[in-house]
């Protein structure tokens, strides 16, 4: 293939692409695109800490590596740092770098290491991709793939929404892991809103951001089609996509969709903006005609199959379908040509692009004003007119959001230069939390890429990405209209996945994180390679250098997937075998294998403590206990913020009968889970039972440091729950944070046996409960009353109810009274 030759003729920049091929470039073609196929249906490809998630990751990283090799064997020769365009290639391997820098401080080595394979696959894409797109023929054939693509996953996720969830799942079950039990996990999502359309990515919002962007570039790609049959064909799948977007009930994407749309429509000429416009209107009109049917239709058939109500919906959607394409085409075929003739005087006018946008930011503003406060929204359906009623920014998704970029904010202020490493919001959330919500993602992109790799890493991926936008933009603007639209699907997909993602986590699907990739690689195709002048380096030079690079980061990102991959084979044996035998031996040999690959793995590394740990229980040998402390202080050291490696640890001082360290352990990590209930509950107690023990033994200052411990961890509850009386009152708390009686009955006897009578009886009134039945609201009760007497008061009611119920805890009260410490 040879390089394009670029040419300007007045203002306009022609580009003349080669559109010879190879039988190496087109396996190289073809082999992407059945990646890309496969990746959309591997639901588990998402940066998680489960283990379910690791397989997908490491099988892309070692095909993305194998494409690599090909296309470094087919473009090896055009290998050169002579313009911009070029100097890109080893401008993208900084980003995984910049993840690399932080694992130095990372809070998680096992996600901050897997966040570096995925940043090596985005950026062997794009350069496969930068160079790929520059072909006309394979650009053709990647656009139109991507596009087949989206409408295969928006059928699918009908398919699932109609009632044919065992069909789906039987035509992607032979290759997809997200198939459980003959059904696809989690296409269709229910939550407090009922059930919402996911289809391949088991969250509505994402899906939502897949569809807006995949909605402006079937409209772009029916305009700019010449054929009859791929006009009808894209007008056909607006409908389908734009009831799969109303369906995932996203009010993010709801929100987002018109400044979309209009930062689009600003990169149109006046004709086009029009067409844009009609086809969307016409398109949701024939939307809004089918929705309510088909709504109720899938509500249905979650319920209860019925194969009438299913060919009933299937028959409403393609009547709409096929009335919106066929209207649609006539309009591009008769009146567009007229149209755009009409229009081209104005449109070479200073500024003409600028004024149907601004309008349709108005008439958007006005149609959120019928939505929103006025019976207009009766039409549609009752789950998503509730969505759209719930639209403000005193709701609470829009509170939580706030909520979780100032925690974001904290955490940078703590890891601001090279970041928390990878995966370093899911780590450390519970931390840095405002309130005790529960959310492994910071829900904005750009938030947790910052807590993730500090401000040098941020600055770094920004300039990368923003260069790309300008100079895609400039070039856009120097050429002729034709030339403009070979790589404007890419800057639609990028743009519209991006600008969602600044409310929602999107970028953490490893499939979206690809095609947003991608749609840089084109962009970046279709930069002109203008000359570098500062850098000049002779082309056997940049080879060398490149391939020396790339050379090396293949060889290790070979070794670590295939590595990987075994270390993963290991661990899901050791799960295998746990169900079907109850051997130490034969269910410890894989656990080591993986550990010895991945010595810090959090779920082998904990199955492996737990043997220990069950081994020490039944035979009190401490080989156990001190194979399975040693393992855990070292899983610590990687993953300090592990919650579960801190418990079992915890649980295994404790069955020595090592509650110093129990106790030592609990107060340490205290300041990790600062809306932990349950882990202050047990702090609590603990400083309560060994500041006992040290009064019985006459240890004064052990007593002293215990008691002062539980006290600060009880005001910290307390502090806790005024606190969370201060959220805005849309918010909601999260799980639940509140004094429970174990908490205040131990807190009262600490103040109590610190003879302060008074602040014992203060805490211990605000858990006097009505029932005094419970054995624990009673011994409040007698702690209280006991506390009163000590301090010369008294509180007849309560104490008449408690000796009604149990005459005995009179003296029980007296004798506590008459205690001296």
């Amino acid at each position: 293939m040879s390089n394009p030759v670029y040419g300007k003729s007045n203002k306009t920049s022609r580009k003349v692409t080669s559109n010879s091929t190879s039988p190496l470039l087109w396996a190289l073609n073809i082999g992407l695109l059945l990646f890309l196929l496969w990746s959309s249906f591997q639901v588990a490809l998402f940066n998680g800490q489960l283990l379910q998630f690791e397989r997908p990751i490491y099988w892309a990283v070692a095909i993305a590596t194998l494409l690599f090799i090909i296309w470094a064997a087919v473009y090896f020769k055009q290998i050169k740092l002579e313009t911009q365009q070029d100097w890109l290639k080893i401008a993208v391997t900084l980003l995984p770098l910049t993840y690399v820098l932080s694992l130095l401080s990372a809070a998680s080595h096992y996600l901050a290491v897997n966040m570096i394979l995925i940043q090596c696959i985005y950026a062997m894409i794009f350069v496969m991709t930068m160079y790929l797109l520059k072909n006309n023929k394979i650009n053709h054939i990647i656009q139109s793939s991507l596009i087949g693509i989206a409408y295969v996953i928006v059928g699918f996720g009908l398919l699932n929404w109609l009632g044919a969830s065992n069909l789906a799942g039987k035509l992607v079950g032979w290759f997809s892991s997200g198939v459980v039990n003959g059904i696809y996990n989690q296409t269709i999502w229910n939550d407090a809103n009922g059930p919402r359309l996911a289809s391949v990515f088991q969250y509505p919002n994402t899906y939502a951001a897949f569809l807006m962007a995949f909605l402006f570039i079937a409209i772009f790609s029916m305009i700019r089609s010449k054929k009859v049959y791929t006009q009808l064909l894209h007008g056909f799948m607006l409908v389908p996509i734009l009831l799969s977007l109303l369906l995932t009930l996203s009010r993010t994407g709801l929100v987002m969709m018109p400044i979309v749309f209009v930062i689009i429509l600003l990169l149109l000429k006046p004709a086009k903006q029009i067409l844009w416009f009609m086809y969307l209107a016409i398109s949701g009109i024939g939307t809004i005609a089918i929705l309510n049917p088909v709504n109720t239709a899938g509500l249905e058939l979650q319920q209860k199959f019925n194969a009438g109500l299913a060919a009933k919906g299937w028959i409403y959607l393609i009547a709409a379908s096929i009335v919106v394409a066929i209207i649609i085409w006539a309009i591009q075929r008769w009146f567009a040509p007229k149209l755009e003739t009409k229009l081209q005087p104005w449109g070479q006018r200073k500024g003409a692009s600028l004024w149907i946008p601004l309008g349709s930011a108005l008439l958007a503003i006005i149609a959120a004003v019928l939505l929103l406060a006025t019976s207009v929204r009766n039409i549609l359906p009752d789950s998503i007119s509730t969505r759209l009623e719930n639209i403000n920014f005193q709701q609470h998704s829009v509170l939580e959001r706030l909520t979780f970029y100032k925690d974001a904010a904290k955490v940078i202020a703590d890891y601001p230069l090279i970041g928390a490493g990878g995966g370093a919001w899911t780590a450390l959330y519970e931390k840095y939390q405002n309130n005790p919500y529960v959310s492994a993602q910071a829900h904005n992109f750009f938030m947790q890429y910052l807590v993730e790799v500090g401000i040098i890493g941020f600055i770094i991926f920004m300039s990368f990405i923003l260069y790309i936008f300008y100079k895609y933009v400039r070039s856009y603007w120097r050429r002729d209209e034709n030339e403009r639209e070979s790589h404007f699907v890419f800057f639609i997909l990028s743009m519209t996945i991006l600008v969602l993602s600044l409310l929602d986590f999107n970028m953490s699907y490893v499939f979206i994180g690809m095609l947003v990739f991608i749609g840089f690689g084109g962009m970046a195709a279709a930069i002109d390679p203008r000359p570098v002048q500062r850098f000049k380096v002779s082309s056997s030079a940049a080879r060398g250098i490149y391939i020396s690079i790339a050379g090396v980061s293949i060889i290790v990102l070979l070794i670590v997937s295939v590595r990987f991959l075994q270390a993963n084979h290991y661990a899901y044996a050791a799960k295998e075998v746990a169900e079907i035998s109850q051997s130490f031996e034969e269910i410890k040999a894989p656990l080591d294998k993986d550990l010895a690959i991945r010595s810090a793995h959090s779920d082998s590394l904990l199955t492996l403590s737990s043997l220990y740990q069950q081994g020490f229980q039944q035979t009190q040998d401490d080989q156990f206990y001190n194979a399975g402390v040693d393992l855990l202080r070292k899983g610590l050291k990687a993953e300090p913020y592990n919650k579960g490696m801190v418990k079992q640890l915890i649980q295994l001082y404790e069955l020595k009968g090592d509650n110093e360290q129990a106790y030592t352990l609990q107060k340490e990590y205290a300041n990790n889970y600062i809306w932990d209930m349950e882990w202050y509950e047990k702090l609590i107690s603990r400083s309560f039972d060994l500041g006992y023990q040290a009064l019985g033994q006459g240890d004064t200052a052990k007593k002293e440091s215990y008691f002062t411990s539980g006290l600060e961890a009880f005001q910290h509850v307390v502090d806790g729950v005024e606190h969370l009386k201060t959220l805005p009152e849309g918010q909601l708390q999260g799980q639940p944070f509140e004094l429970t009686p174990t908490m205040i009955l131990n807190a009262g006897k600490i103040k109590y046996m610190l003879n302060d009578s008074a602040g014992a009886a203060t805490i211990l009134k605000g858990g006097i409960a009505d029932d005094l039945n419970d054995a624990t609201n009673r011994e409040i009760a007698r702690w209280y009353l006991a506390a009163l007497t000590k301090d010369g008061q008294q509180d007849q009611a309560i104490y008449d109810k408690l000796i009604a119920v149990a005459p005995n805890e009179a003296d029980e009260i007296k004798q506590i009274a008459e205690l001296n410490f």
